[in-house]
């Protein structure tokens, strides 16, 4: 398969890793940049935390750029679905003008609210800088899809675009306990597709699978590699799993990539791979409300944590990082915000 999500217009490319047979045991990973979504701002609307663009940059980890808070995403208090009003979380972007049918915008955002009922939402926009536009008939995905499952929510949407068969697919979860697939041809209506994982797959202490993201693997044409939570004895850590086929095939090493180290707050989330500075990288969110790296190889056969990378200045937490590349300059969007009470922020750098 190939794949090409990665970048908008005018953006240039890195390289990354990971992977592992059925034994568990990673394989190598390829040569291939992973940087995934794209650049995006829209108006500098409050986060319901005080927000402000032009925050003051946050000290990053040595080798690894300073981002600057910029504003939010969307106004969360103007959204026609957003349940209870309390938050919205994980954003995925993707370039789609000239790859989707009948795109609304050159680009889509995915994103949801975490509490029942959740809900799989889109925003779309003509540029990163916005505005981006609340779709009319989200969810797009919501917590009953007849006859595939019918959940208390679902949330934690995640986009990967295969340029083979032209389709978007889009992972999230529901229960805490099972990642699904749906797929698309216009990234507004999905075709469900299948249970990627389940807590059944990992050794029986783990009590949460959710919150994944998919990367091309870096080394090998044509597999790719998950990058996820696991509730394990009680502490979130960090899981892998890789597959030759994005729908299907999945397997997952049984021990954890990354566990939570001193002053990481006791728990991870929100992993996502970063292909800069050679690959070999994963940054992901602690329950200390920091953004955190850790190099991991690019065989995913090792655990340095380096140290935090992103501190959110005005909000109480920054987490679920994703990453983008336009222009020259690297974006972060995140969720901004106290558990419950997050809106989707983003930073760049210089």
């Amino acid at each position: 398969m190939t794949f090409d999500d990665r970048f908008g217009p005018g953006s240039t490319a890195g390289t990354p890793g990971a992977g592992s047979d059925a034994t568990g045991t990673p394989p190598l990973l390829g040569r291939r940049s992973l940087l995934v979504g794209a650049a995006v701002l829209g108006s500098a609307a409050a986060l319901g935390v005080g927000a402000a663009a032009g925050a003051p940059a946050a000290a990053a980890v040595p080798g690894f750029p300073t981002f600057t808070r910029l504003g939010a995403a969307m106004d969360r208090s103007q959204l026609a679905y957003a349940p209870a009003r309390k938050e919205i979380i994980f954003p995925s972007v993707r370039h789609v003008a000239g790859k989707v049918r009948n795109p609304l915008g050159a680009w889509y955002m995915y994103y949801a609210p975490h509490d029942a009922p959740g809900g799989i939402c889109l925003a779309y926009a003509d540029s990163l800088a916005g505005p981006w536009r609340e779709y009319p008939n989200n969810p797009i995905i919501s917590r009953t899809w007849s006859p595939h499952y019918s959940v208390s929510h679902v949330s934690s949407p995640h986009a990967v675009w295969n340029a083979d068969d032209g389709r978007i697919y889009l992972f999230f979860h529901g229960e805490n306990t099972t990642t699904r697939v749906a797929t698309s041809d216009d990234g507004v209506n999905f075709t469900y597709g299948a249970t990627v994982l389940h807590t059944g797959m990992l050794p029986s202490d783990v009590t949460e699978t959710s919150y994944a993201r998919v990367f091309p693997h870096p080394t090998q044409s044509g597999t790719h590699i998950m990058l996820f939570m696991g509730a394990q004895a009680g502490t979130r850590k960090i899981f892998i799993g890789w597959s030759d086929r994005l729908a299907s095939g999945w397997q997952f090493k049984h021990q954890p990539l990354i566990s939570p180290r001193s002053g990481e707050g006791g728990q991870l989330s929100g992993a996502h791979y970063w292909s800069r500075n050679g690959g070999g990288h994963v940054v992901y969110h602690s329950g200390s409300g920091t953004i955190h790296v850790a190099d991991v190889g690019t065989s995913f056969d090792r655990e340095n944590h380096l140290g935090v990378l992103y501190t959110e200045p005005v909000a109480t937490r920054a987490a679920a990082p994703s990453f983008a590349e336009e222009g020259g300059r690297l974006y972060m969007f995140y969720e901004a915000g106290a558990r419950s009470n997050t809106n989707i922020a983003i930073a760049r750098t210089a």
